[in-house]
């Protein structure tokens, strides 16, 4: 039985490089075949304690986070405190969190396409949804290893390297899930292309299988429905526009392919816990990216 660490939200990095007050995020595009699985590698450093309040919202990514500090941040969510692995797995968010933590910052992470992730687990990746497990306890000690090396490493080309070279293992272990890859990207493409209205019969007989039997393909490789996997990105879509925008909420709507204002308003806080005009951005670090 894994052991749940607790329940989060997820992150939303648009950028290459941010600053926010004392913290510096980068991000690091893969190369080679990876680059087909990871969106990207990332640090998160800071050099001294400092105290992170955050409001943070599903992106639709699955993450693997390494914490290469001396120390661990003190952690809570909701206000609930929890202890914070050292090696964390971020999965699929369906819900919006407060999370707080205290200490100095030094994470490197993985962050992986919506429907890839899968193809370097056994496990069913639904079970990961909104939750942070223990990596450990889902993939055994090579993980921890990977952990004392990326401890030593002092460059992040190193870092990379090393990462690169476990997840390489760790995709021929599961290479008959490749089979399908291709199809449910191919699908998630058509969903992020259908703005108004998604015809999952029509995008199941162009590829010559049932409805329900790529609906549950699809829920296997990004622990989503396709639905689901679309409205999130609809919602990130309009996010982006809220935030770095200053048209009304009905252009938002209609450019984000909601029927209407009240919908957009009902998806919006469903996802942020806040309708859009109440929202406020800088009440959350994930979201200076975002930010012109």
């Amino acid at each position: 039985m894994l052991a749940v660490i607790v329940m989060q939200a997820g992150r939303i990095h648009n950028s290459n490089i941010y600053m926010y007050q004392d913290m510096n995020y980068q991000e690091f595009k893969p190369k080679g075949v990876l680059k087909e699985f990871i969106q990207c590698y990332f640090i998160c450093e800071t050099e001294t304690d400092v105290l992170t309040d955050d409001n943070v919202f599903a992106s639709g990514f699955l993450e693997i986070m390494f914490n290469l500090g001396a120390t661990r941040k003190e952690f809570s969510i909701n206000g609930r405190l929890v202890a914070e692995p050292d090696i964390q797995l971020w999965g699929q968010v369906l819900k919006p969190m407060q999370i707080k933590s205290y200490g100095k910052h030094a994470v490197f992470g993985v962050r992986f396409y919506p429907h890839t992730a899968v193809c370097f687990f056994n496990e069913n990746i639904q079970q990961f949804n909104d939750a942070v497990f223990n990596l450990e306890d889902v993939i055994g000690n090579t993980i921890k290893e990977l952990h004392s090396k990326l401890l030593e490493a002092e460059s992040i080309i190193k870092k990379i390297a090393l990462t690169e070279a476990f997840l390489m293992e760790r995709l021929l272990c599961f290479d008959k899930k490749l089979n399908k890859l291709n199809l449910i990207h191919s699908v998630a493409y058509e969903l992020l292309l259908d703005n108004n209205k998604v015809n999952m019969n029509r995008i199941a007989t162009s590829h010559g299988i049932s409805s329900r039997h790529l609906q549950t393909i699809f829920l296997q490789y990004s622990g989503l429905t396709p639905n689901l996997f679309r409205k999130i990105n609809r919602f990130q879509k309009s996010l982006y526009l809220l935030v770095n925008n200053n048209d009304s909420l009905t252009s938002i709507a209609h450019h984000c392919g909601y029927f209407d204002q009240s919908h957009f308003i009902k998806d919006f806080k469903e996802f942020t816990g806040s309708t859009p005009s109440g929202f406020q951005p800088e009440s959350s670090t994930e979201l200076i990216a975002l930010l012109k």
